[in-house]
C-alpha cells in the first residue's frame, strides 16, 4: 500500500463522515425544532424542514403512531441513524483499503 493511496482513502472517508454527520444533524435539528414548536413561518425553520423532509423522504410517515411527535421522532430519527450508520461504515471500509 502506497502512502498516497492511503491518504486519498482517508480523505474520502473523512468527506463521507462529514456528509453523513451533516445529514444527521439536519434531521436532528428538525426533530428538535418540531418538539420545541419552532415558528414554521421563519425562513430558517422552513429551510431545515424542507431539507429534513427531502432527506427523510423514504422514512417519513413510515410509522403510524397516534401522536404526531412520535411519528416525527421515529421517522426522521430512523433516517438520521441510517445515514450515520452507513456513512461511518463506508468510511471505515475506505480507511482499511
Amino acid at each position: 500500500m502506497s502512502p498516497t493511496r492511503n491518504s486519498h482513502g482517508s480523505t474520502a472517508a473523512r468527506v463521507i463522515v462529514v456528509v453523513a454527520d451533516v445529514m444527521a444533524a439536519i434531521l436532528g435539528l428538525w426533530i428538535l425544532m418540531y418538539l420545541l414548536d419552532a415558528n414554521r413561518a421563519n425562513d430558517l425553520v422552513q429551510f431545515i424542514h424542507d431539507a429534513a423532509r427531502w432527506l427523510a423522504g423514504w422514512s417519513h410517515d413510515l410509522f403510524t403512531f397516534d401522536e404526531d411527535w412520535a411519528r416525527v421522532v421515529a421517522g426522521y430519527g430512523l433516517a438520521a441513524v441510517v445515514y450515520l450508520f452507513i456513512g461511518h461504515a463506508l468510511a471505515g471500509r475506505l480507511r482499511r483499503y
